[in-house]
């Protein structure tokens, strides 16, 4: 914390921009330093999230990739997965996000398809609160990983789709 605190502005902007993917919600997380501990900031991002508009979280979404199925997963599943992206963007005018951390290679198969697939039920609305959420986890991962020694927030917690 001490690093993150000490850090200068345009440092800690680009730190908060590849956790947060949202210049507003960087911006709203760094005015607000120094942060005493690792929940302080942590509570800090979740709480700014809430107050971010939809053009705000559409920023975010566009730096998002799509997640995707660990390599040695059967191409059925792949050729599914790319159907249920499509399908996803098509209904909703984004990326499809959820955060996926905690999971073993053999339940992200499971968890992803039967995540979108349910997701594609939703109203618009609705998606719009489960997508802040998952930004929301997906941020709060990114933060912890970079502030115990990953150096940045690049890592998000899945690997970008072919061709994304």
């Amino acid at each position: 914390m001490e690093h993150f605190n000490a850090a200068s502005e345009e440092d800690l902007e680009q730190a908060l921009l590849s956790c947060l993917r949202s210049r507003r919600w960087a911006g709203r997380v760094a005015d607000h330093r120094p942060y005493p501990d690792l929940d302080s900031l942590l509570a800090a991002a979740d709480e700014a999230a809430y107050d971010l508009s939809w053009s705000d979280l559409t920023e975010a979404l566009a730096a998002e990739p799509l997640p995707t199925l660990p390599p040695d997963s059967y191409s059925a599943a792949h050729t599914a997965l790319n159907a249920a992206h499509a399908a996803y963007e098509a209904r909703f005018g984004h990326v499809f996000v959820i955060c996926l951390d905690g999971l073993s290679p053999s339940e992200t198969l499971d968890r992803l398809l039967a995540a979108i697939r349910s997701r594609l039920t939703n109203d618009p609305e609705e998606e719009r609160a489960v997508v802040a959420d998952e930004l929301r986890r997906l941020a709060s991962g990114r933060l912890v990983s970079a502030l115990r020694g990953a150096g940045n927030c690049a890592n998000n917690h899945s690997a970008p789709a072919p061709g994304r």
